[in-house]
């Protein structure tokens, strides 16, 4: 067995696993993840993070990292691979100051989706997680949609937008009238045309102007707290669909886990929110060794 030290954090009870690996020594298998975010028999959370310097990422990361000095080599709860994680960057700047490896207020992190501009304000941090765009804009029909959800407690079938946030999104827009906590996300929502790399799922209910409630089904964990990128995408979509007005740029985003707040900005969106590191310790990996 293997004894390796951890951090535990949440953004908006998003919640993650860190394992600093700040010799580039350590990988993690998928069961080594599976069993980090495992709730009863690991130390639970939504995704694992390991923290590495950037000169021991990936090689196409490596290339696109700029100034970057820490890699975020994130893994979703049943241990896939994912590009980035909107909540997760936040918690990932958190540990960075928090233990002296970043000491300004303002730097940029790697992904495996591009390097993320964190900005420290009031009350957590704010993520530049750049350009979105409508991932099938060809197939989008004149209502603004180009995919059908089903979900269980969801009208059916229900249309849906895909939005592309560096990982993939599924919006579905349900009336105002609708009452979000009778969803059971405890099932897998199906998304048709099935997307090709999975995708995360929000249901949003508009609240007034500027203001949307969600719920997420994240791929390769299930429902969640909260999802940052996702957040995003539901307020792109929401906004997209309301005619992109320009006096509505920022938007509230109640979630499960508490609010966040997105700035759309032409083609990018910024992100901003809590991030808190709540424990310490270490375990042991029964899967490595």
């Amino acid at each position: 067995m293997t004894t390796i030290s951890f951090a535990k954090g949440h953004g908006t009870k998003n919640d993650f696993v860190l394992v600093p690996v700040l010799d580039g020594g350590l990988d993690l298998t998928a069961q080594d993840v599976a069993f980090l975010a495992d709730r009863r028999a690991g130390v639970g959370g939504d995704g694992v993070i390991r923290v590495v310097p950037v000169e021991h990422a990936p090689e196409d990361v490596r290339a696109e990292a700029g100034d970057a000095r820490w890699f975020m080599d994130y893994r979703n709860q049943d241990g896939s691979i994912g590009e980035m994680c909107g909540n997760g960057t936040r918690v990932f700047a958190r540990y960075l100051l928090d233990n002296g490896l970043e000491s300004v207020h303002e730097f940029d992190i790697s992904t495996r989706s591009g390097v993320k501009r964190m900005t420290v304000v009031d009350g957590g941090f704010e993520v530049d997680l750049g350009v979105w765009r409508l991932a099938r804009a060809t197939e989008a029909d004149e209502r603004g949609s180009d995919s059908v959800v089903q979900a269980v407690g969801a009208p059916d079938p229900v249309p849906a937008l895909s939005i592309d946030m560096g990982n993939p999104h599924t919006v579905v827009a349900l009336p105002p009238e609708f009452d979000l906590s009778t969803l059971d996300l405890s099932h897998q929502p199906r998304v048709d045309p099935v997307p090709e790399r999975g995708t995360n799922v929000e249901f949003v209910r508009a609240m007034g102007p500027g203001h949307i409630a969600m719920r997420v089904h994240e791929r390769g964990v299930g429902e969640t707290q909260s999802c940052g990128t996702g957040a995003a995408a539901a307020a792109v979509a929401t906004w997209w669909w309301a005619g992109r007005p320009t006096d509505q740029l920022r938007w509230r985003v109640d979630v499960p886990g508490g609010r966040l707040v997105v700035r759309i900005e032409g083609d990018r969106t910024f992100l901003s929110g809590p991030a808190v590191i709540v424990a310490h310790g270490t375990v042991e990996l029964p899967c490595s060794g």
